[in-house]
Formats: C-alpha cells, structure tokens, sequence
C-alpha cells in the first residue's frame, strides 16, 4: 500500500531520530503529559528498532486527527484505530503485524521495556483447547489409513478474532510428526466436511508451509490474519505423508472428522471420505485479543469432556456456559477451554494420564487463563469399589487423596494468579459400570462437604445439587440422567451450565501484577530481644517460599557487613534460596544530602560484594536510599547518567505503606510482653498495607485506566518477617500475580527507569498527579498512632 501523506505528527518524528535533541524534547513533553504516550512510544520503536520503526511510522502517520489517537495514558490508538474513517480490515491487519514483528524483534533489545500486551493493547488468548492423550488403538486410525492421508477435523470455538494461531500436538508420541501443509477454513454446514473456499488460509510454520513436530512435543503455528467470529466452527485440515506410530489425539470430540487419500487440504469437498468421531494432532486455537480478555479453564472428565451430548451439537455444558457468557457484555471476553478426558481420575492414569500429571499442560501453559473450574473425583471414587467393597482405611486414604490433589491445584494455580472454582461430585448411585455402595456415596458427601466449606476454594459451583434427584439426592434427576445414571443428558448438561452463578467471573479484568521488593539488607530496624537477622531472613524467605513466590529482589547496604561481618551470612542464605542482589549504595547514603561525587563513590563501594555473591546474576539494579533522586535537575540529571555509564536499571516504588514504622514499635512490644498491643501492631499494619493497594490501584487508574504492574517496596525487619505470610496472603485476597521486578519494569509505565537515555522527568505514580495536577487521595497516618505504643 502506498504510503499517505505526512499528517501532524510526521514534523516531529521525522526530526526526531537519536542524533537530534528534538528528540529528547518530544520525549520530555511527554512526561510533562503534553504528549499521547502513543507517540512517544513511535519515537522508542524507531530508536529501538530502525527498520521496523519506519514501517510502524508509515503505517500510523495514516492516521488524520489527532484524537484518534486515543488518550495520553496507555496506547489507546490501537482499540481506537477500527474508527479511523476509511479504512479497511486490511490496513488494520497489516499494523498489527508489524507489531507483532516489531515485539518479537524487541525482545532481542534487553533495554527496550516493552511488553507485547503494553506495546499492542492485546494478548493472545485460548478460545478453544482439547487435552490430549495417547490415543487407545480401538480409537486410533489405521496406519493405511494415515499414510498420505488429509484429515479435516472441525472445532467449536468460545471468544473471536481476527488473528489466530494454531497448535498442533505429537505430546505422546516417539517419532517426529511431518505435516505437509495445514489449512484452516470455514465449514458449510453441521456435519459435513465442505469449506468455503474463500476462506481457505494457509498457515507457516517460521514461514514454512510444513512443520516436523520433535516426539513429545506441541507446536505453534505462525500467526494469521483471519476473521473467527465468537461461537462459530472452524475447520483444521492437515495432511500427513508417513503415518505416525503413535497417535496423539483426543478420542472424546462429539464431533464427525473426515479423511481421505492425498493433499486435499484446499478441496471445497471430500468424494468417498471416511468419517470417525476423534481429533487427532490438534491441541488448541489461540486468539489475538483485547487485553482484558481471558481465559476459563474446565478440567475434567467425561462429564466435562461430554460423553452423553449430541455428536456435532456442541452442547456440552462448557458449550452451553461459553454461550452464556459470550451473551453477557461483562463476560463476553471470557473464553472457555474445555480440558475433558474421558475416564479421568485426579490420583491415577487411566484412558489418558491422571489430572495431576496434566495440569501443567492443561491448565498453566494455556494463554490467558484467569479462572479454573475442576469438577473431577467420580472415576476415582467409582473404581475405589468397582470389583468389590474395600476397608474403611482405604476409603479413608482415597478422600484424603482427593482432598490433597484438589490443594495442589489450587496452590500452582494460584502462583499464576489464578482463581480456582471447586465444583461438587455429582451423584453416580445406579451406575451398571461402578455400582457404587453406602460407602462410596458416604465419600462423595465428604468430599462434597469439604468442596463447599470456606477457603478451600476461590468459589464453589453446587453442580450436586444442581442435578441431584430430591426424592433420590444419591441419583441424578430423570430428566438429567442420559440414562447410564453416572452422565447427564444434554438437558443435564444444560442444566449444569444455566446454574453457574456468572458472578463467580467478576473479576474478568486481567488481575493485578505485583512485584515484591526488600531494601536494607542485611538487616533493618532494632530487633526484639533473643532475635537474630538470621532469624528473620529464614522467616522471610520460608514465607516466600511457601506462597510460591518468584525470585525476589533484596538491595543492599554492605556496610553493615563490614560493621558484622557474621551478617554476610544474611545475604547468602537469601542467595541460597534463589533471590537475587541489588544495590542500595554503601552506606545507605542519602543523595539529597550529599555531593553527587561522593555518592557516586558510596554506589560503586557496594559493588563487589554484589559481584561476589550474584556471580553471573544481574545485580545492575538500583534502589535509592530514602528514595531521594536528588534535591537539583543538575544532580538527578548527574547520577541518572552515571547509572546508565554503569549499565544499571532504577528499581522504582509504586507501592508502599511504610512497613518500616511498625518494627521498632514491635521491639518495644515485645520487651513489655504487651500481647494487647501487638495485636493492635498487626491489624493496623494490614490495614495501611490494604490501604495502599487501595491508593496505588486509585492512581493508576486514574491515569492510565488500568493497573500498571505495581512494585512494592518493603524493609527485612523482625516484624515484617512476622508478618509476611499474613500479608503475602492480603495481596493474594485482593487478587494480585506476584511477579519478578524485571517483568514488573517491562511495563511502559517503567521506561524512566530502565531507559536512563530518557530525559529526567516524573517516575512515581504521586509525581505523575502532579504533573498533570491531579489531586491525591488522602491516607491515613499511621506513624502518629505508632509512636506512643508500648513507651
């Protein structure tokens, strides 16, 4: 396409390359908050990355007015681009691509401090998945029947879009798969295998229309512009030339695929086909999303996999929920990805592996996932008796099994921030395959009840008594039962998803990112008697450790261990544990207070005991004593550039309650034995910690319409440490990911920071109010209230 005539920004970028100091000057407006973040981040990419800056500034200078850049904060172009008048899907498809491009080729730039999310306004997103196993041979294809073969297999999708990428799975077998060529395309009709040939799509694997998937392994397909709407089909179809020796697939689809003999994959229709009810090879389809868009996982069994549904009726209860919420404008951006497998059990491997051993691949490396439903159990009660009553012991040993698999999910699911929904067994008394007894159904009503008592999950779906017979609460309701008395019929299924409170998706918005940081090590604050910094640091890294926290850093004053040296000790038992080292000077020198040389002096002094202890780790980042940038331009100005010389990133602070104040109160309490006010120490420091989310999320929000990853800046003192795992526990509650301070900082809102070619300007969420003189939201201060305890 022809590039359009330079519009009102083109003087300013044009000018604007790393020579010229036009360029700082635009960058300085921005942070002044006269400039759309928009632009600014056009200047980066084409300093970041000179070819495919140009390209993204012809693209963008297609753009005649101004407004429709979106707003200042955030890059609200993108969402705002489809209103531009005149132009096409085409124009639209080819900007994203080069963004696309453009944050692959970034991530080869460690200074660049971009995220794809931050860069383009979107993320890729699961809208529909198929767990995968070895496929058993009454299910498998016969290997004639494979050999240059072309298999269309049609799939059912949640949420759309407009891009999509495809992934293809040879998770269970011992031979490298080749496929030829892969195609996707719409199908015509329910059932039947014609495309609409001017959908057909070709897809590239790193540009190559063929792709060997290694043994035990899946694979991404390139991504493609192509128009999915929410809800609708899609057909996948692939050709093979040698037949695998083991078939990965997913034997449960209720939905008819197709084969036939040569490369038919762009065939408007197949002549003498085969049919079978089975996928094969193929895993998932990703969409490129709007940024608030996410993921629900179900993991289950063949309740959740569909067995009793109508082949290529897609009314599974997942199929009924996804419509349900794509009716809703709250939760249309909600996708749901469908993890059945028939025969499942969480504890042992059956027709396909045991939900335990899959749940990484099911449910933590699926794109976007924010919530998780598990509704799984009744294959491991139903085989416990199936040839014969057991003991009480071995009933016993089964529900604390369950109950312990349950915990596991919940707690590395909850490492990826997200929500896990338990879900009740439903009743199987009646069962001709289980038979299930007293004992069983005793089982299934404790497991029930601890399924439904408070804090063992982030939510509860009562799908038991959704389906339950009242007169008979042991058996499904007639109408529910698909006549087996273990699966619901398509009503049942019905049923199951009408009766799933949509509340329990509230929180569909991206959940907030935290990264957790402690300045002042080795040690902080007086410690209370019989109390040691060995003590504490062991406290605070077992509370780390125990919330699955990701690594964490900890700045450094290393004078304090020239002053005790036993203290050293502190510092590698937090390397010891996988944390990493930053520098917070020597001395914890105060810069507003001293001459820039001689803080220099003191930054480089705190050096090689970083070098020693961090070996090949970063320790380039640096925190600011007392937060003090520097009380002149000149001197702020003078030690960002002897930052950057040193090849060092800011740790910034946009989130903190002064955790500080209440160590040295706690030292007095805990002298005086003074229990009453101890109690009051801890409330009201998890109350100024609630706070502080509370204001820092207000900020953000205010400016950017969105939380920023947030970096919250603590101290290691004795009672932080004692703290820690009720506050750690505070930020989960509230819905915060925990996240590493790097991936916090590669959020736009940190390019000050970690991009010291930047102009000095406004770096703290408090000093972009100001700058754009917006009022702060009053706190509560609490120092007054901590002065007078335990005196």
């Amino acid at each position: 396409m022809a590039k359009i005539e330079t519009r009102s920004h083109l003087p300013l970028t044009k000018k604007c390359t790393p020579q010229y100091s036009s360029c700082r000057k635009l960058k300085t407006q921005y942070w002044r908050g006269s400039v759309p973040r928009a632009v600014l981040s056009r200047v980066a990419r084409r300093r970041w990355v000179p070819s495919i800056g140009a390209e993204i500034t012809a693209w963008r200078e297609d753009i005649s007015d101004r407004e429709r850049w979106g707003k200042r904060t955030g890059l609200g172009w993108y969402t705002n681009f489809r209103e531009v008048r005149g132009r096409t899907l085409s124009i639209e498809y080819s900007l994203r691509k080069l963004l696309v491009s453009f944050v692959a080729a970034l991530a080869a730039f460690p200074s660049a401090a971009f995220s794809a999310e931050s860069v383009t306004g979107v993320r890729w997103v699961g809208s529909w998945a198929a767990s995968q196993q070895l496929v058993e041979p009454r299910n498998s294809l016969d290997v004639a029947d494979l050999r240059d073969s072309t298999l269309r297999q049609i799939v059912h999708v949640s949420i759309g879009g407009e891009e999509l990428r495809l992934r293809l799975s040879n998770r269970f077998g011992t031979m490298p798969l080749h496929l030829t060529s892969v195609h996707l395309a719409r199908p015509v009709g329910v059932g039947s295998n014609r495309i609409d040939p001017a959908s057909d799509k070709p897809l590239t694997f790193s540009g190559s229309p063929e792709v060997t998937i290694p043994a035990r392994a899946d694979y991404l397909s390139d991504p493609v512009s192509f128009v999915l709407a929410p809800l609708s089909d899609v057909a996948i179809t692939l050709h093979l030339d040698t037949a695998p020796a083991e078939q990965t697939g997913h034997p449960g689809s209720r939905t008819t695929s197709f084969f036939v003999h040569g490369d038919q994959v762009s065939s408007p229709e197949f002549s003498g086909e085969k049919t079978v009810e089975h996928w094969y090879f193929i895993a998932g389809i990703d969409v490129l999303a709007p940024s608030q868009a996410r993921a629900l996982v179900v993991l289950g069994d063949s309740i959740t996999d569909g067995h009793g549904a109508t082949t290529n009726g897609n009314d599974r209860w997942t199929d009924v929920l996804a419509r349900r919420l794509e009716s809703e404008p709250r939760t249309k951006q909600l996708a749901v990805l469908n993890h059945g497998v028939g025969g499942n059990r969480l504890l042992t491997d059956g027709i396909g592996p045991n939900a335990l051993s899959r749940f990484d691949h099911d449910v933590l490396t699926q794109p976007g996932v924010r919530y998780l439903i598990v509704l799984e159990g009744v294959n491991d009660l139903g085989m416990l008796g199936r040839t014969g009553e057991v003991s009480r012991e071995q009933h016993d040993e089964l529900v604390r099994g369950v109950r312990g698999a349950y915990e596991q999910m919940t707690a590395r699911a909850h490492t990826q921030g997200i929500e896990v929904i338990g879900a009740t067994i439903m009743p199987f008394v009646g069962s001709a395959f289980y038979h299930p007894g007293a004992a069983g159904e005793a089982d299934r009503q404790t497991i029930n009840t601890w399924i439904r008592t408070p804090g063992h999950f982030d939510g509860v779906i009562d799908f038991d008594k959704i389906v339950r017979d009242p007169a008979h609460p042991d058996r499904l309701l007639p109408t529910f039962d698909s006549g087996d008395h273990l699966h619901p019929s398509p009503a049942g299924y019905a049923a199951m998803a009408n009766g799933i409170p949509l509340s329990l998706f509230s929180s569909a918005e991206p959940a907030p990112e935290l990264a957790i940081t402690f300045d002042d090590l080795p040690a902080h604050g007086p410690l209370p008697a019989g109390e040691t910094r060995q003590a504490v640091i062991s406290k605070l890294i077992a509370a780390l450790r125990d919330a699955h926290l990701p690594p964490t850093y900890g700045f450094v004053n290393a004078l304090r261990i020239q002053e005790q040296p036993g203290d050293r000790a502190v510092l590698e038992a937090w390397r010891s544990a996988g944390n990493p080292l930053g520098n917070h000077s020597w001395s914890h020198m105060d810069l507003n207070r001293h001459a820039l040389a001689e803080f220099e002096q003191d930054v480089t002094q705190d050096e090689p005991v970083l070098s020693q202890l961090m070996t090949d780790g970063d320790w380039h980042w640096f925190r600011y004593p007392f937060l003090s940038e520097g009380d002149t331009p000149e001197k702020k100005a003078g030690f960002r550039g002897f930052l950057r010389e040193h090849g060092y990133k800011i740790a910034a602070v946009t989130m903190s309650f002064a955790d500080y104040l209440w160590n040295e109160p706690y030292a007095r309490c805990q002298t005086k034995g003074d229990r009453a006010a101890e109690e009051n120490l801890e409330s009201s420091y998890l109350a100024a910690a609630s706070q502080s989310i509370d204001y820092s999320r207000s900020l953000s929000r205010s400016l950017y319409g969105r939380d920023i990853p947030y970096v919250l800046l603590m101290h290691v003192g004795a009672f932080d440490a004692q703290m820690l795992p009720r506050l750690l526990e505070l930020y989960r509650s509230r819905g915060f990911q925990f996240v590493t301070l790097p991936q916090a900082e590669g959020d736009a809102f940190y390019l000050g920071d970690t991009d010291l070619d930047l102009p000095v300007g406004p770096d703290t969420l408090e000093q972009m109010m100001n700058a754009r003189q917006m009022p702060l939201p009053a706190r509560t201060d609490f120092a007054s209230q901590l002065a007078s305890l335990c005196r």
